[in-house]
């Protein structure tokens, strides 16, 4: 039986040592064709493509919806992006190594079709009525459901790109510290991460559009809750009290139609009660800036290319895993409506933002050095005993000359609006 106990224990079975905390990372691209979005026939050529570097397909009914490689899943979004849900690993040696050779299989798939790929948080071509859709179940009733609640729900789920970092915690207080800090530290995310200032071909006026579209998304945004001292307990009752989207019974999805976990709970969904699948979906689909599973997903970065891949994760596991104590010391004192009021302005004035007192440059900063010294305190050397530093020095070029991504492929694709100056290489 389904109660606020089961979830809280759910909870605790993410616990980790300390040896075996890990670091997960996520990313998502876009597929073109001839300068417009690809559709499913198009992701299954180049699927088959991928076969030939061991990854096997997964099927939804007759439908292939992702591929699966030992521990790594390359997923389906609603508009045809695709995703690499990577292994959990120890450094970021390892996690930037596997995104390494995911994208070299990656290119040389989409070399063969004469496909691009572009890294950018927010489609910066396509209308959203040209993006093709694909038959992966979930997404029919979430293109129906999403957009009654919020205004730019189906640009999130057909023309958004991020990156994800998934961390893990040692203890019930562990997640609590790190919980505070990550959601406390997300304008500064937003802004320091932001490429995503064309939308349509245009100067959108946001560096993250990709933000904020998600601020106007069903289930999206940053509660004030979670930027208050959080424990399992509290975050258990946030779920049992945030509405549904679907319940899932094999293949059919059933609309919710917006009750509450705590309403299926209690027997007033279809006349059907929760099981522990209907937990991890229900999870999976709170799309906030930050959330809790049985680990910590930090989700607030737009996605972008290889140069700064590596530099978003390795940022926040020096902030997180290196040097814990420093950071939450320094986010603790923040004032909880100065954050959501920075949270509003960081899509569109970037590292300009005021937070208490300071820009976001500014804050950016201080956080690089406390990731800096966190990361030496780490000490996970690769091969030729470099530790993980190396990887913050997009990080500093963004904060030296205070210029993000968005910034910079704005500036050159404006200039002369060729597609082939903003695909990846």
């Amino acid at each position: 039986m389904i109660t606020k106990e089961f979830i809280i224990k759910y909870f605790e079975l993410g616990i980790k040592n300390k040896s075996n905390c890990g670091i997960g990372i996520e990313h998502e691209k876009f597929v073109f064709s001839n300068g417009k979005r690809v559709d499913y026939q198009s992701i299954l050529n180049l699927f088959e493509k991928l076969y030939e570097f061991g990854w096997k397909p997964v099927k939804e009914g007759e439908n292939i919806i992702s591929l699966k490689k030992g521990k790594k899943n390359i997923t389906l979004e609603p508009g045809n992006q695709i995703e690499l849900s990577g292994e959990k690993l120890k450094n970021i040696h390892q996690t930037c190594g596997e995104s390494q050779e995911y994208l070299f299989e990656l290119n040389q798939s989409l070399n063969k079709l004469n496909f691009n790929l572009i890294s950018s948080g927010f489609d910066p071509i396509s209308k959203i009525e040209e993006i093709p859709s694909n038959p992966k179940n979930r997404y029919e009733i979430m293109t129906k459901v999403m957009p009654l609640f919020g205004k730019l729900s189906l640009d999130m789920m057909y023309r958004t790109c991020g990156t994800q970092v998934n961390i893990d915690y040692t203890s019930e207080n562990d997640f609590s510290k790190k919980f505070f800090v990550v959601n406390r530290l997300t304008p500064i995310t937003i802004a320091l991460f932001s490429n995503s200032a064309i939308v349509e071909e245009n100067n959108s006026g946001y560096l993250s559009y990709r933000s904020y579209a998600w601020q106007n998304t069903y289930r999206g945004g940053l509660p004030k809750i979670f930027l208050e001292n959080m424990n399992f307990e509290k975050y258990a009752e946030f779920v049992l009290n945030y509405p549904m989207l679907f319940i899932k019974r094999k293949d059919n999805f059933i609309d919710a139609k917006n009750k509450t976990f705590q309403n299926f709970i209690d027997g007033q969904v279809e006349n059907i009660l929760p099981n522990e699948e209907d937990v991890t979906d229900h999870l999976s689909t709170i799309f906030t800036e930050n959330r809790l599973k049985k680990y910590i997903e930090i989700r607030s970065m737009d996605a972008c290319g290889w140069d700064c891949l590596c530099a978003g994760p390795a940022f926040f596991i020096g902030l997180l895993y290196g040097n814990l104590d420093d950071t939450f010391n320094m986010v603790k004192k923040w004032n909880i409506n100065e954050i959501m009021s920075a949270y509003k302005d960081a899509p569109k004035k970037g590292l300009k933002t005021i937070l208490f007192k300071k820009s976001i440059l500014e804050w950016s900063k201080d956080l690089f050095e406390i990731s800096k010294r966190g990361l030496e305190n780490r000490n996970e050397l690769n091969s030729k005993k470099q530790d993980e530093v190396k990887f913050l020095r997009h990080v500093k070029t963004i904060i030296e000359t205070n210029s993000t991504n968005a910034e910079e492929i704005m500036t050159k694709y404006l200039n002369d609006k060729n597609f082939f100056s903003i695909h990846e290489k």
